[in-house]
């Protein structure tokens, strides 16, 4: 008895439940089906999560095809800050919709819903007012957007321990920022100088070398809360120093047994060591080639190429870089 009266109830269960399902209204079964649509996550890409400032991004994205012709906003935000609008655009036909808006600081970017073209700020699903879908909003994309310098680099020459000023700007423009000069010492990199920008972002770094000789420049920020770090070459300096030379020939054989098109002879410096000079306007790198001058306080002797480069003639005062 125990096992048929499980049957029996066993079917009645079914056909109660296939009763039920006869019942529900079609109208009901259309209305779950649109809000499983209303549900469908709007999904973003941006082609660049680190940018420099001022360069573009695309954002592409797409939604439910049944919200086709609907506008949808692409809005920014600083971290804890409000959104704002930086452009809408209509969802196409399957669905899909594209940006591409330029960026100036390190923030977020999402895709909202728009109520009518007019009012683009709307944070909520939107009613299609013909097709009942809605758009939902997409989730949130960080972009790191780094500072950016515009300067011209240079060679600098500095004689007799004057400053070189290297000059230029910090985009985008904020007043404020620390900009830091870096010499290049060895294998690492120092500071030289600091200062900070003006109100258009403009910077001039002034540094006085301290001694002879070439080293590269860069230029950095460190970063703020509004842009990531930047840093960029700025050139070379080298500081001269005043010495007496002369001038010779250099036809014979040389202590160093080479002869360098541009070639200068000094006591003590290694063979082959590199050594600029400038004169009247003119400057010559020159290869230490041969020993001397040992005559009249005189530090170097300009082989004539070297000596007709920079229009030197007899003994004088030429500027050296060592």
């Amino acid at each position: 008895m125990r096992p048929k009266q499980i049957l029996r109830t066993s079917r009645l269960a079914k056909l109660g439940a296939g009763a039920l399902m006869l019942g529900i209204p079609a109208s009901a079964v259309a209305l779950t089906a649109n809000q499983a649509d209303a549900q469908s996550a709007t999904q973003i890409n941006v082609n660049r999560h680190h940018v420099p400032a001022g360069q573009t991004v695309t954002v592409k994205g797409t939604t439910s095809p049944n919200v086709a012709g609907q506008w949808v906003t692409l809005q920014f935000a600083v971290p804890h800050g409000p959104w704002n609008r930086l452009g809408q655009t209509r969802v196409g036909q399957a669905g899909h919709f594209r940006f591409v808006t330029k960026m100036a600081r390190t923030g977020f970017l999402r895709v909202t819903p728009t109520a009518n073209a007019t009012a683009p700020r709307s944070g909520g699903s939107v009613q299609n007012l013909t097709g009942g879908s809605t758009i939902a909003p997409s989730t949130s994309q960080r972009i790191a957007v780094a500072a950016r310098f515009n300067l011209r680099t240079r060679q600098y020459a500095v004689l007799g321990g004057q400053p070189v000023h290297v000059r230029g700007k910090l985009l985008p423009a904020y007043r404020g920022r620390r900009v830091r000069l870096l010499g290049r010492s060895g294998r690492s990199w120092r500071t030289l100088t600091s200062t900070r920008t003006g109100r258009w972002g403009g910077f001039d770094l002034r540094y006085a070398p301290s001694g002879t000789g070439a080293q590269s420049l860069r230029v950095r920020f460190t970063g703020d809360a509004r842009n990531t770090p930047a840093s960029r070459y700025a050139g070379r300096v080298t500081a001269f120093r005043p010495s007496l030379a002369s001038w010779f020939t250099d036809a014979g054989a040389t202590a160093c047994g080479f002869h360098a098109y541009y070639g200068v002879a000094n006591k003590s410096l290694p063979c082959g060591t590199k050594v600029t000079f400038r004169y009247g306007g003119r400057s010559v790198t020159a290869t230490v080639e041969d020993r001397g001058p040992y005559v009249g306080g005189r530090e170097w002797d300009l082989n004539q190429n070297t000596a007709a480069a920079l229009g030197f003639g007899g003994v004088g005062t030429v500027w050296s870089s060592i």
